[in-house]
């Protein structure tokens, strides 16, 4: 089953265990990490898990762990894979190191971490796209997605007849409409609708008076507005807060009273 939050550890460096272990503790259930050493310490991710399960907070089935194949260009030089075999390749590599790294023998969803080109779909990820398809056919994975794409991307994939994405995951912008157009393109298609970077790249809407006059009526804070707001839309949010009592807002967020005319009101003001 999919959470209703997902807890994001990118930029997370040698706290990424403490911070994963945390997470769990105070009640996440789904877990975003990446095979690209640039921004995330995967290797961590998994020591938190077993932390955490040693502890008895959490066994495996319990957590909803999505990870990600990213291409060369949006690597350092500490790779998961060989930089001389071809992309299908790599993508079998990045698995196999993403098993060790987390100490499990699946994940729940495994994303392309944006495609090649900012253009278009390109053919390869056609050829990443089919590789992941292997993947999760011979059970190392339940669900595919793709991050960091644009409506032309979603389009042209759709047009090679590709299978589509279990789940699309995205930077979120409100002065943008909050995505609109490719959430749109989600929710014609049943594809869940992931949205990152909700606080830090909208810092405006956290001081918007809609928004504050409901944080007040609710005696919450503008954060938990904004994601109960994004559930409210049919978003999946995601945070990557290492504070623990802003976790424990962040969850219950779901519980704050909204009415339909003020989400219509805060998805419409920012754009």
């Amino acid at each position: 089953m999919t959470p209703d939050f997902l807890y994001v550890t990118a930029w997370k460096e040698d706290r990424t265990a403490e911070l994963t272990e945390l997470a769990l503790r105070m009640g996440f259930r789904g877990i975003d990490t990446a095979n690209q050493r640039r921004h995330y310490v995967e290797a961590g991710v998994g020591q938190g898990l077993a932390a955490a399960s040693r502890a008895g907070v959490v066994t495996r089935a319990d957590v909803f762990l999505q990870t990600k194949f990213t291409y060369q260009r949006g690597q350092d030089h500490r790779l998961p894979y060989d930089p001389a075999a071809d992309v299908a390749t790599q993508v079998v590599q990045s698995m196999a190191s993403s098993f060790e790294h987390l100490g499990t023998d699946h994940v729940d969803i495994y994303v392309l971490h944006g495609p090649a080109s900012g253009y278009g779909w390109s053919d390869d990820d056609v050829e990443v796209w089919d590789a992941m398809i292997k993947e999760r056919d011979a059970g190392r994975t339940r669900l595919l997605g793709v991050s960091n794409v644009s409506l032309r991307h979603l389009t042209q994939m759709a047009a090679t007849g590709a299978e589509a994405p279990a789940f699309v995951q995205n930077r979120c912008y409100a002065r943008f409409g909050w995505d609109r157009d490719v959430r749109a393109f989600c929710a014609e298609r049943r594809i869940v609708y992931q949205g990152f970077s909700l606080l830090t790249a909208n810092p405006e809407v956290l001081h918007h008076p809609l928004v504050t006059r409901v944080a007040a009526r609710n005696g919450a804070t503008p954060a938990q507005v904004v994601f109960r707001f994004a559930r409210a839309i049919g978003m999946l949010p995601l945070t990557g807060t290492t504070n623990a009592e802003h976790m424990k807002q962040d969850l219950a967020s779901h519980a704050l009273a909204v009415s339909d005319d003020e989400v219509r009101a805060m998805e419409s003001t920012a754009g």
